[in-house]
């Protein structure tokens, strides 16, 4: 189904790597690129398991929009283990002009397909995504 806002179409392969991250914690993190050809959100890269926040980050590529999904794990104040999903929208502002209208325009409808993201992050460089505050946020 097309976005109503800007005509982006969601992959279905999006909202299943999504459920599989989220029930079964086959991936640490998802990088979703639209491909404005084919006027579609779709899945670029997978992260394993045991990669980290910081392999995460390095798929952020310096000039391009994505939007991602990141299964956070921390310790708790009360020493409890706990997990959030965070979305980042990634809009550096190096990208074009256009992709970064794209992207903000498809964002909030992109995000309804994906159920149990619980922290949201925008970010137009690494500082603005750094672990100090995604842990902020998160806990």
């Amino acid at each position: 189904m097309a976005n109503s806002a800007s005509g982006i179409a969601v992959d279905d392969d999006c909202k299943l790597k999504f459920l599989e991250l989220k029930a079964k914690r086959n991936f640490r993190f998802i990088i979703f690129k639209i491909d404005e050809v084919a006027q579609r959100v779709m899945v670029e890269k997978l992260g394993q398991p045991g990669e980290t926040y910081d392999d995460f980050t390095a798929c952020m590529p310096p000039n391009e929009c994505r939007y991602a999904v990141f299964d956070f794990d921390f310790v708790t104040d009360e020493n409890c283990q706990k997990s959030k999903i965070i979305f980042v929208a990634w809009s550096p502002d190096t990208s074009k002009v256009r992709s970064k209208m794209v992207y903000a325009s498809s964002k909030d409808r992109f995000k309804r397909e994906l159920d149990g993201i619980q922290v949201e992050l925008q970010a137009t460089d690494p500082s603005e995504m750094s672990m100090d505050i995604v842990k902020e946020r998160a806990i």
